[in-house]
């Protein structure tokens, strides 16, 4: 369980990090992160550190089609994390 929390914590951060420089790029009008990428940061246990930044930053917070996608990769995570424990 350790680990998992562990795991999470990491990838939350990494998340949030990507969140901020994909907002700070859209404010500066330079290249953005892909949506793609965000989510796989999601679904890979960083979720926490998405939804943060959704909140915080006011990033991502609005876009009904992106939001959709990133509760179901928050589902498909949380099920693989049941499954797997």
């Amino acid at each position: 369980m350790l680990f998992a929390a562990a795991l999470y914590a990491v990838a939350s951060a990494v998340c949030f990090i990507a969140y901020a420089l994909d907002k700070s790029a859209a404010r500066q009008g330079r290249r953005r992160t892909p949506e793609r990428t965000l989510l796989l940061l999601g679904l890979a246990g960083g979720w926490p550190g998405g939804f943060a930044a959704q909140q915080l930053l006011r990033h991502k917070s609005s876009k009904t089609s992106f939001l959709v996608k990133f509760w179901f990769t928050v589902v498909l995570n949380l099920a693989a994390l049941i499954a797997l424990g």
